[in-house]
């Protein structure tokens, strides 16, 4: 009798999904000992399906190792490079702007790659951080040339850099079917080598709903929202919505236990994307977290491409650039919109 297909052997042992999710698990956990509960999640979440799918030429359970690996090593540069002991600097990075979606389908991207437009349109020197899961990425379309250019972080994990127009664009690669929280690099790991002079300014577009990103700024996407000098400017995208803003302050809510302790920024300033006002009776369903935003929010009218065909390689529409120019001349990163 021919021997079973070595991606049937496990699904072959444990009888129940419960049984089968504690094995991957545990495998995750054999190269992994420090494997936190959202990655364990995110592994056992990838690799139960290829399991069940039964057609994958991995094995699941040498998948989870693989997977278990690739975090235990990025999770030790981090803390290598990363340290919790000490202040961050992020000099390096010039004016940094974390970008948090605050609600599914918010449009975090888009408002990413429109700040990048905006300040490159002024002559700025803007790095754009992708730190999503490619296969999840906003911005998987949003460079005008794929770059050669490339920075290894594991074996299994790569930061390539690309251009949107003259920005630079850092973005995930990895031979992986996913990228769990704690396998995105830390920030220093973005930084091309040798740095642009000068870096003017890098806007983040955090991913995974910002939910991964505010559940910790220790590791991950959420190091970017850690404490540090000179302060960035975390922006939060929202919809027009109440659903969009109870999820917001959800997230808020996720993140303030950081910011109490001093180890996270808080959120700087609300984008609402799609709108140019608040409708009747939306705000008044802020909780008291998204409601101390409300005051300077800042709306960015609806953008009909976007929603047809995401963010592109072509230019952020001039109407949602205008709308961002203010917020960042507040800043003093580019000249007055008054002006010109």
């Amino acid at each position: 009798m021919t021997a079973a297909p070595q991606h049937y052997r496990l699904a072959a042992g444990p009888r129940t999904p419960y049984e089968l999710n504690h094995a991957l698990g545990t495998a995750a956990r054999t190269h992994a000992p420090h494997l936190g509960l959202l990655d364990n999640e995110a592994i056992v979440d990838v690799t139960s399906a290829a399991a069940a799918d039964g057609t994958g030429e991995r094995d699941p359970a040498q998948l989870a190792e693989q997977l278990g690996a690739a975090t235990e090593n990025i999770q030790a540069r981090t803390a290598t490079q990363f340290p919790v002991t000490r202040p961050v600097q992020w000099s390096a990075f010039g004016a940094l702007m974390p970008v948090l979606a605050g609600s599914s389908g918010a449009g975090a991207s888009s408002i990413a790659a429109a700040l990048t437009d905006a300040l490159q349109q002024d002559e700025r020197c803007v790095l754009l951080v992708d730190a999503d899961d490619p296969s999840r990425s906003g911005l998987a379309c949003a460079f005008t040339a794929e770059g050669p250019w490339t920075k290894p972080v594991d074996q299994r994990v790569t930061v390539r850099y690309s251009w949107r127009d003259y920005a630079l664009v850092a973005r995930l690669e990895t031979s992986l079917p996913t990228i769990t929280p704690g396998m995105v690099p830390p920030p220093p790991d973005w930084l091309p080598d040798p740095a642009p002079d000068p870096l003017h300014a890098t806007v983040v577009d955090l991913g995974h709903g910002g939910w991964r990103a505010g559940a910790s700024p220790l590791y991950g996407a959420g190091g970017w929202l850690r404490r540090g000098l000179p302060a960035q400017r975390p922006i939060m995208v929202v919809r027009a919505t109440r659903p969009a803003l109870r999820q917001a302050e959800q997230l808020l809510a996720r993140l303030d236990p950081w910011v109490q302790r001093g180890v996270a920024t808080p959120v700087f300033q609300l984008v609402v994307n799609g709108a140019r006002k608040w409708p009747a009776g939306v705000a008044g369903a802020a909780g008291p977290r998204v409601a101390e935003l409300l005051d300077e929010a800042l709306f960015v009218p609806h953008h009909p491409a976007w929603s047809l065909s995401g963010v592109t390689d072509e230019p952020s529409p001039p109407r949602v650039v205008d709308a961002l120019r203010p917020l960042l001349a507040s800043w003093g990163l580019i000249p007055s919109p008054r002006r010109r």
